[in-house]
């Protein structure tokens, strides 16, 4: 059964609880890392200006002190492989739905199942839909 290593618990507890217990879940049954929770104010900006974010500090999810955000991506990652991601999210929302949360995943803002419709594709993001 794949786990989390030191980085990415480390980054996990950054999470809000609810997130925390979903990519818990999610990790026995499908490998996965989580790059990056809370973001503070430089980190969040960097984003922003490099245009790998669309909102400045403190407007993101991220940006909570108990952050509402995660980004997540199987593991071992291939950015190249658009599907598996997509294969993921999937996962993850079913997995979400399950435990009774609702969430949102950077490659569907709108939540309408269809990807191509997306302006701004952020494959490894999961957000609290609240």
């Amino acid at each position: 059964m794949p786990s989390f290593g030191q980085k990415s618990n480390t980054n996990l507890s950054t999470c809000d609880i609810r997130l925390q217990r979903l990519f818990r879940k999610v990790v026995e049954q499908f490998d996965c890392s989580v790059i990056e929770g809370h973001r503070g104010e430089e980190r969040q900006n960097f984003l922003f200006d490099s245009e790998q974010s669309k909102v400045r500090y403190p407007s993101g999810k991220h940006n909570a002190v108990v952050s509402l955000a995660a980004d997540v991506v199987p593991y071992p990652v291939d950015w190249e492989d658009g599907e598996r991601f997509a294969l993921f999210a999937g996962y993850v929302k079913g997995i979400a739905e399950m435990m009774g949360l609702k969430i949102r995943w950077g490659g569907d803002w709108n939540g309408d199942f269809y990807t191509k419709d997306t302006k701004f594709f952020d494959a490894p993001h999961f957000e609290l839909d609240e």
